[in-house]
């Protein structure tokens, strides 16, 4: 079934709505585009699937049937496509234009998200380095990163994670000086809000063509924040 946006028709039909000071039915949407009614119900039919109408049943104020009539959804319309990655631009570049101390409020924000988006672990319980790193390589792996750990065995916490995947790729190749360190401070932060006995001590973008590497550290002191990126 075409869509609305290659129905010259149905967008008709649609206008016609959007117009009207009232809900109409299929007879008074047809009359005033001059065209059968059935053609009309077939348009509307396919309005109400695509979430932009409405069908309403209007009770009869005195005897008769019930009405059905038909309106515009309220709100924008949700069809089209989005330009996610230009807003990110716009705002990495906004975020370049303050000079040296971008990269910290880059990394920053990351362990802002890091601590926001790792699930918790049950009360008074402290991971070991190598359940935190499982844990951040499950956070990895759902964000898209393809993470595949070196070494490590559930106890002990492998000193290295190659990300495979990078899902914020062309924003990296144009802004890899902020997008690099958000990564980074993503995994600090994660590891912070786990209380974890390790941390995220660098961050290798493009170590080899095929992957970046992350570098992970046991430390004394529970979710460090010593940070190297780039």
């Amino acid at each position: 079934m075409a869509s609305t946006q290659e129905s010259p028709r149905r967008r008709e039909v649609l206008a016609v709505l959007r117009a009207a000071a009232e809900p109409l039915g299929v007879t008074e949407t047809a009359g005033r585009i001059g065209v059968h009614p059935n053609t009309v119900r077939f348009h509307l039919d396919a309005l109400v699937a695509e979430g932009l109408v409405e069908r309403r049943v209007e009770e009869p104020s005195g005897p008769g049937r019930p009405r059905t009539v038909y309106a515009p959804r309220p709100g924008m319309d949700r069809r089209g496509t989005r330009s996610y990655r230009l807003l990110a631009q716009i705002l990495l570049g906004q975020l370049a234009s303050r000079g040296p101390g971008a990269r910290e409020e880059a990394a920053e924000a990351g362990r802002a998200w890091g601590r926001f988006l790792v699930g918790p672990l049950p009360p008074y319980r402290k991971p070991t380095a190598g359940q935190s790193a499982d844990r951040l390589v499950a956070l990895l792996d759902d964000l898209g990163f393809a993470p595949e750990p070196e070494g490590g065995d559930g106890v002990k916490a492998p000193a290295r994670i190659r990300l495979r995947h990078c899902p914020f790729l062309e924003l990296a190749e144009e802004h890899g000086e902020l997008v690099c360190p958000v990564h980074l401070g993503l995994m600090q932060g994660a590891l912070a809000e786990l209380g974890a006995p390790l941390t995220a001590t660098g961050l290798e973008p493009f170590a080899r063509p095929e992957f970046c590497l992350a570098h992970l550290a046991e430390s004394a002191d529970p979710a460090g924040t010593a940070e190297k990126a780039g």
